[in-house]
This record gives structure tokens, sequence and C-alpha cells, in this order.
């Protein structure tokens, strides 16, 4: 006596890759490039030197990329830049686009 199953799957399967989404911080005339380093280095994983850069694009050019990230990470991301601005009194802000 055998205990198979055969199951049939639809040989079509349409996976698809999730969006992403680029998360960008904002420049401001109040957040100090230590913070912005600073939310670079801890929110975003970046490196000093990267981080530098970044902030100096942000100063110079109103905002710059981040990171991209499917929807809940890039979220996720928008909302501890928010929380680590208001709990050092910075309007520091992070906006998330599709890409």
């Amino acid at each position: 006596m055998s205990n198979e199953i055969e199951i049939e799957l639809e040989d079509d399967l349409d996976l698809q890759e999730p969006k992403k989404y680029k998360v960008f911080l904002l420049n401001d005339d109040y957040s100090t490039m230590d913070f912005v380093i600073d939310v670079l280095v801890k929110v975003f994983r970046k490196s000093l030197d990267e981080s530098s850069n970044i902030m100096l694009n942000i100063h110079n050019n109103g905002r710059e990329v981040c990171g991209v990230y499917t929807h809940e990470i890039a979220a996720t991301k928008v909302g501890q830049v928010k929380t680590m601005a208001r709990e050092k009194g910075f309007p520091l802000k992070a906006v998330m686009e599709e890409e």
C-alpha cells in the first residue's frame, strides 16, 4: 500500500519581485551635519565616509537617496528618521518614492 500523493502545480507561476522604494533625506536649514551623518550611520548603515558624501549631496542638492528597499523596510526607515529627529529636536525629514 502506497501513501504517495501527487499534487499538480501550475506550470506558470507568476512570481514578481516586490516593488522597490528609494528613501531620500531632505535638506533643511536646522539639522546639523553631524546629526545627518549620525542618522545615515545608524538608520541606513552607511560608513562614515559614505555618510559624509551623502550629507554633502543633501546639503548641496536639497535631497539624496540613502537606500532602496521594499515598501515595508523603506517605511520603517522613514519612521526611524522621524523618531530620531523628533528626539533631538531637528526637522530632518525622510521620504520614500517608488523606484
